[in-house]
């Protein structure tokens, strides 16, 4: 039934699933959805929604070619999903960039308006294989831990229990001098198993705070990565990122990737020879996937969803494990 209703009203495949998705939160009768925007936020499908708080975390020239090529273009998209009514909440910590979705938000009649710098400074960060400590000062200055890896995972820690908090789910742990998020996992998102990281970052700044964390959990050397980017990303800028922390890289290509949107290879290859790293290429995935494993200490996979995701499905490794 449902692909009959697809074909005939001409929807995309993320319509579709979209779909499906809300369809299937009803029936279950859920009592929360998080639900994240596939692609800016104005115009995205998820947008059918009447939430009960709207969240933006933060911004970075990302999809350029649909969402505009500044930060105020991308911004203005994003804030399409505040609501008139409806909670807003702003995890961006750049003051000039927060204070343009908060006239955003004003715009949209959104109520209240909360932003995670409101809350405090962000100092301290500590990022162990543990998870992520940091210290939270503000009214009361406080010491903060999440499980997930990843100095960027502070902003993030903090901006959820903002929204948990406006929403009426959680109140924010006022008085606490310690508090840790509880025990959450996120598949895909420096998810580190064995001596495998599997991290779908696929733009400069994801890249970038890859890196980062890869320096600050010290992985058993050598490090190899397996990478495979979308050829309409900025796939230089993520190399470079990576190259100061990957001792060896082997390009390829994800089979899942659609055929329009594919790396040239031997474009990718002649970049990356110019890197401080060991590099090749290998176009079939499933070699490239091999030779990887074998050669590393420490495996990172990574440059997209296509690439985690069919590595995942040819080592039988389940995303949501740990």
């Amino acid at each position: 039934r449902w692909g009959a209703d697809a074909e005939r009203l001409g929807a995309t495949f993320f319509e579709t699933t979209t779909a499906l998705a809300l369809d299937h939160f009803a029936t279950a009768e859920v009592d929360v959805a998080v639900v994240e925007v596939g692609l800016g936020g104005r115009l995205d499908a998820t947008n059918v929604i009447d939430p009960r708080v709207a969240v933006v975390t933060s911004i970075a020239l990302d999809h350029t070619e649909w969402l505009g090529n500044s930060i105020e273009e991308i911004a203005t998209e994003k804030g399409g999903i505040f609501k008139d009514g409806r909670p807003a909440v702003i995890g961006e910590r750049n003051p000039e960039i927060a204070g343009l979705l908060r006239h955003i938000a004003q715009s949209h009649d959104a109520r209240p308006i909360v932003s995670a710098r409101e809350r405090g400074a962000i100092t301290d960060v500590r990022v162990t294989k543990e998870g992520t400590a940091f210290v939270l000062d503000g009214v009361t200055r406080r010491v903060m831990h999440t499980p997930l890896l990843g100095a960027h995972q502070a902003e993030n820690a903090v901006t959820a229990l903002v929204a948990l908090d406006v929403a009426g789910f959680a109140p924010w742990p006022e008085g606490h001098q310690q508090f840790s998020v509880p025990p959450v996992t996120l598949p895909g998102r420096f998810q580190w198993l064995g001596r495998r990281i599997f991290d779908v970052a696929h733009n400069p700044m994801g890249a970038e705070a890859l890196a980062d964390t890869i320096a600050a959990v010290s992985p058993t050397r050598p490090l190899a990565a397996l990478l495979s980017v979308l050829g309409d990303k900025d796939w230089r800028a993520i190399m470079a990122a990576l190259a100061r922390v990957v001792d060896e890289v082997i390009l390829t290509v994800a089979p899942s990737a659609p055929s329009e949107r594919l790396w040239n290879l031997d474009d990718a290859l002649t970049f990356a020879r110019t890197l401080p790293w060991r590099v090749s290429a290998e176009s079939s995935f499933d070699a490239a996937l091999s030779r990887a494993d074998s050669m590393a200490a420490t495996l990172l996979i990574t440059g997209s969803f296509h690439t985690v995701g069919d590595a995942m499905a040819r080592l039988q490794v389940n995303p949501l494990a740990g």
